[in-house]
C-alpha cells in the first residue's frame, strides 16, 4: 500500500518539456479524449439493440476488446505490468463495463451515460480520500450541484421503478473515477489495466453467449462493433489521452459521451429521458461546467 503514497500534485514528465511540446502534448490529449468520447458514445445504442443477457453482451465484446488491446500492445511492444495499482485499475474498468451493459439494459441510456460522468466529483472525493487533497471551494460547490441533479433521477427512478438501474450506473461513474485516475499512480500502467480488466470480463461472462438464441448478422455486427471500437480502439485513445491530461481535465473533456450517446439512442432507437431526468441531466451538466469555468478562471 505504501506506493498508494504517491501524490497526484507532483509534476508529470511532460511538465519539465519546453512549453511547444507540452502544447503539442496537450493537444494530443485532448484529440484522443475526444475521439475516445465519440467511440464510447456509441454503447448506448449498440447495446440496447442487442438482444442477449447484459452479461453475455459484456463478456464478448470484452473478448473482441482484449484481442484489439493485445494487438495493439505488440505492435507498440507496450511491456505488460503486473503490480497491485495495475490490479485495481483493472477492477476499476471491469466495474465500469459490467455496471455500464446492466444499467443499460434497466434504465435509459442517457440516465445511465450522465450518472455515469458523475466521475469528476467522485475523483475529487478520491483524491481527498486516497491523497488526502481537501476539495477546494468550487470542487465543494459543484459536488452539491451534481448530487442534486443525481437526486433527481432517483426520484423518477423510484417513481417509474428503474431506481436499481440507476443506482448501478451511478456505482459505474465511482468506478469510471477509478479508471480516469489510471495514470496518477507511480505504478500505474493504464493499458496494462485495461487489458487485465477486458480479458477478465471476457473469461469470466462471455461463457454465458451459450444460452443465447439471436446470432443474425445485425446482432453479431452490433456486437463486434461494441468490442473492436467502443470499448477496444475506444479505450486505446482513452488511456492515450489521459496520459497528456490530468483526471479532472480529461473527464470534463469526455463530458461530449453524455450529449451524443443519448441523442444516438433517441434517433435510433426511439428512447427519451424523462422529465425529471432531463432536469436532472441539466443540473449535473450545469455542476461540470460551472467546475471547469471556474478552475479555468483560477
Amino acid at each position: 500500500m505504501q506506493h498508494l503514497c504517491y501524490s497526484y500534485t507532483v509534476m508529470r514528465t511532460y511538465d519539465t518539456k519546453p512549453r511547444s511540446i507540452k502544447s503539442n502534448t496537450k493537444l494530443i490529449g485532448i484529440a484522443c479524449m475526444l475521439t475516445a468520447s465519440f467511440l464510447f458514445s456509441t454503447g448506448g445504442v449498440l447495446i440496447k439493440i442487442i438482444p442477449w443477457n447484459p452479461l453475455a453482451i459484456n463478456g464478448t465484446r470484452n473478448v473482441i476488446a482484449a484481442v484489439v488491446i493485445g494487438i495493439y500492445l505488440a505492435a507498440t511492444h507496450h511491456k505488460i505490468k503486473v503490480n497491485f495499482t495495475v490490479i485495481v485499475g483493472a477492477v476499476c474498468l471491469a466495474g465500469v463495463t459490467t455496471l455500464f451493459s446492466v444499467a443499460n439494459k434497466m434504465t435509459t441510456a442517457g440516465n445511465v451515460i450522465i450518472l455515469q460522468n458523475t466521475a469528476p466529483v467522485w475523483i475529487v472525493i478520491l483524491l481527498f480520500l486516497i491523497f488526502g487533497k481537501k476539495p477546494t471551494k468550487i470542487e465543494l460547490v459543484s459536488i452539491l450541484i451534481v448530487f442534486t441533479g443525481i437526486l433527481c433521477f432517483f426520484f423518477e427512478g423510484i417513481a417509474s421503478g428503474k431506481w436499481l438501474g440507476n443506482l448501478l450506473a451511478l456505482l459505474s461513474g465511482i468506478f469510471y473515477a477509478g479508471v480516469f485516475m489510471l495514470n496518477s499512480f507511480e505504478k500505474g500502467d493504464a493499458l496494462s489495466s485495461v487489458f487485465f480488466g477486458q480479458l477478465g470480463c471476457a473469461l469470466v461472462f462471455s461463457p454465458m453467449v451459450v444460452h443465447e438464441t439471436d446470432f443474425t448478422f445485425p446482432v453479431l455486427l452490433a456486437v463486434f462493433l461494441l468490442g473492436a471500437f467502443q470499448v477496444g480502439l475506444a479505450y486505446i485513445f482513452f488511456t492515450t489521452g489521459t496520459k497528456y491530461t490530468d483526471p479532472v481535465t480529461a473527464s470534463i473533456i469526455n463530458a461530449i459521451e453524455p450529449i451524443l450517446n443519448p441523442t444516438l439512442v433517441a434517433i435510433f432507437y426511439g428512447e427519451m429521458l424523462g422529465p425529471l431526468s432531463l432536469v436532472g441531466a441539466a443540473i449535473v451538466m450545469c455542476g461540470i461546467l460551472y467546475y471547469n469555468i471556474k478552475k479555468a478562471a483560477s
